[in-house]
């Protein structure tokens, strides 16, 4: 009997100290039952807490300063399209109709992750030249998923005046890429009407289940760090280790990111860093650069871009193109997933 009441005055004597511990502000770890007791998790779980704290064992906690109050999704798609550029055949030979399909699965998969659960999610597409049978498709995705979104039909005679028809190559812009130039362009005009972040994304993106809560982790975790706003790029794409040179490393959500300079037009940032770098984004939109995004490439060179290793979501192209796959990454399961 001793020892009972012995282990019952040990409890109570903890339950105390884990009180304690929480209105100070400490978190303890009890490394015997492998648990964090002020947060009443084990240590495998997601310790973090979105707008709050941001946990990783063993360097600790980062406090949040730089909350995320609300994400806008703007997705550019165009089904009737099957390569902006190639000639080639996407991995699997498949209609681009189902990559776009897979995207906009993939996305709303990924945004349903419970510990974004407070956080609003918006979705819009921009489309250029879908048929109403692939328009119906994507509708009803949308409604299995019991998710609003808004569609934009692009207009691309709203912008054709303002893009100039020879690139820096000296070459005759193509229509496809008049049409591409064109909703971007859409898509940054829609962008002044989020509330904080943007995700502009294209529609051959497939994404892991767990991108979207690692990309708004990671913003709130780095940005809080470095008191400044950022650009993530959730694709490890190829072209980055044809060449040698220093990178930053950093320390995400889950993931291990690290420092870029340059990206396709697929990224995460916030409504903020549209506006500073607004000339840039739309010079991109009206005259075709060699290399096309050169002018973001520019903002890099001010302002922090990170991509993560491994990938969060995989652009699917032609698999001999340095900027689709990433490498060492199981595409077929990353397909299979997003049916």
């Amino acid at each position: 009997m001793k020892n009972i009441r012995n282990s019952n005055k040990s409890s109570f004597l903890k339950k105390i100290f884990i009180k304690i511990c929480r209105k100070m502000g400490y978190e303890i770890i009890d490394q015997n039952n492998y648990e964090i007791p002020t947060l009443k998790k084990p240590l495998n779980e997601n310790l973090s807490q979105l707008g709050y704290s941001s946990i990783n064992l063993p360097l600790g906690e980062v406090k949040i300063t730089r909350k995320v109050k609300a994400l806008d999704i703007i997705l550019r798609s165009c089904s009737s399209v099957n390569m902006l550029t190639q000639n080639k055949s996407r991995l699997f030979e498949k209609e681009k109709i189902e990559y776009t399909l897979r995207t906009i699965k993939s996305l709303l998969n990924s945004s349903s992750d419970s510990q974004l659960e407070n956080l609003k999610i918006n979705f819009k597409i921009i489309d250029h030249n879908s048929s109403d049978d692939n328009l119906k498709k994507i509708d009803n995705i949308f409604k299995n998923f019991g998710k609003d979104y808004v569609l934009i039909k692009l207009d691309v005679s709203k912008f054709n005046d303002q893009i100039k028809k020879t690139n820096q190559r000296g070459d005759e812009v193509s229509l496809n890429q008049i049409s591409n130039m064109a909703n971007i362009h859409q898509s940054l005009l829609e962008s002044k009407q989020s509330e904080d972040l943007i995700y502009f994304v294209e529609d051959d993106y497939i994404h892991n289940k767990d991108s979207i809560s690692e990309m708004i982790f990671t913003y709130e975790r780095i940005a809080s760090q470095i008191k400044n706003e950022l650009i993530i790029c959730p694709t490890d794409y190829p072209y980055l280790y044809t060449k040698a040179e220093a990178t930053q490393n950093f320390l995400g959500h889950k993931y291990h990111w690290r420092r870029i300079n340059e990206t396709l037009c697929t990224f995460l940032t916030s409504k903020e860093i549209i506006e500073k770098y607004w000339d840039n984004y739309t010079n991109m939109c009206e005259f075709e650069h060699a290399p096309f995004e050169k002018p973001m490439h520019d903002i890099y060179e001010k302002e922090l871009c990170i991509s993560p290793i491994p990938s969060l979501a995989l652009h699917f192209t032609n698999i001999n193109s340095i900027f689709g796959l990433s490498p060492n990454i199981n595409w077929k399961k990353i397909w299979e997933e997003s049916k």
